[in-house]
């Protein structure tokens, strides 16, 4: 279960110029490399609900993407693209040594990790992607049908916000607190590890990649669609969701039959962070794959 772990280790690691910093944990023979979601957000919520795998012998790294956390912040918007970042993620793992590594992608973390496995697919041993998606346009037509739920009185007061830009009205941060609770994190009260990457998040890489929220993609990504090429990715996969996720159970089942040698897990009574939500199912569903998927 996971718990706040001290990292052995901290690493600055330039790119292009800028500082990276990335924590590690263990000293195990595999290495699990955590990519967090936002984007934007410190690693924090991710970093802290994986070192716990150091019990089962493994080597954690997690890393605060450029612009998040302890790394350099530069306001440049032209830096928040995925090709960026996934260039960024190979500087890291080739500046700490890791070798293969086993890549965990949580949210838009799954996004880069799809990018970087179609680009670098001889640097992984396994690939879990968690709570995430390959076709963002699918995304979308999910994520109005998650928000018509809240009735079309709701819905035509969100369209109308979303239309004149006024994101922060009180109506209409009320309607996206609502549809959080219920596809985010289901918690009442939300994990420490989780207030504070949302306390430190950075609102420029997020709304030029993003948007201004979960529920409404007009960045960068919004026509981002990677299932024609998924086919590619040749290495275990291994695809976990909640039942109630915003990154929908659909949008898993797409990738499930996309990439080759892909297993789905929906875990039951959870939405965005299973890890939290529900940890007696989410953590030996994880060993197991990992422990399954060794080295040769």
């Amino acid at each position: 279960m996971w718990r706040d772990i001290e990292p052995e280790a901290r690493h600055e690691i330039e790119v292009d110029g800028y500082k990276v910093m990335a924590y590690s944990f263990g000293a195990g023979p595999e290495t699990l490399l955590c990519l967090n979601g936002g984007p934007g957000l410190p690693c924090d919520y991710l970093r802290e609900a994986h070192s716990c795998l150091v019990d089962q012998g493994y080597h954690v790294v997690a890393f605060d993407q450029l612009g998040t956390g302890a790394s350099d912040r530069p306001t440049d918007s032209s830096l928040w693209t995925i090709g960026r970042y996934v260039e960024e993620t190979e500087t890291v793992r080739k500046a700490l040594g890791l070798g293969k590594v086993h890549m965990l992608g949580h949210s838009w973390g799954g996004w880069l990790a799809i990018d970087y496995a179609l680009t670098y697919p001889e640097n992984l041993q396994t690939l879990i992607l968690e709570d995430t998606v390959a076709d963002m346009p699918h995304l979308v037509t999910e994520l109005e049908r998650l928000r018509a739920a809240l009735g079309p009185e709701t819905v035509a007061m969100m369209q109308k916000h979303e239309a004149q830009g006024t994101y922060d009205h009180p109506e209409y941060m009320a309607a996206i607190t609502i549809l959080n609770y219920r596809h985010v994190c289901r918690l009442p009260e939300w994990p420490a590890p989780v207030r504070r990457s949302l306390a430190d998040w950075n609102m420029g890489p997020y709304g030029t990649m993003q948007g201004p929220n979960e529920f409404l993609y007009i960045g960068n990504l919004k026509d981002w669609n990677r299932i024609p090429d998924l086919p590619g990715i040749k290495v275990p996969t291994l695809i976990t969701t909640g039942e109630h996720d915003e990154l929908t159970p659909a949008c898993a089942l797409k990738m499930r039959l996309a990439i080759p040698n892909a297993e789905l897990k929906v875990f039951a009574n959870a939405s965005h962070m299973p890890f939290y939500e529900n940890p007696a199912e989410y953590y030996p569903a994880l060993i197991d794959f990992l422990s399954r998927h060794g080295p040769n």
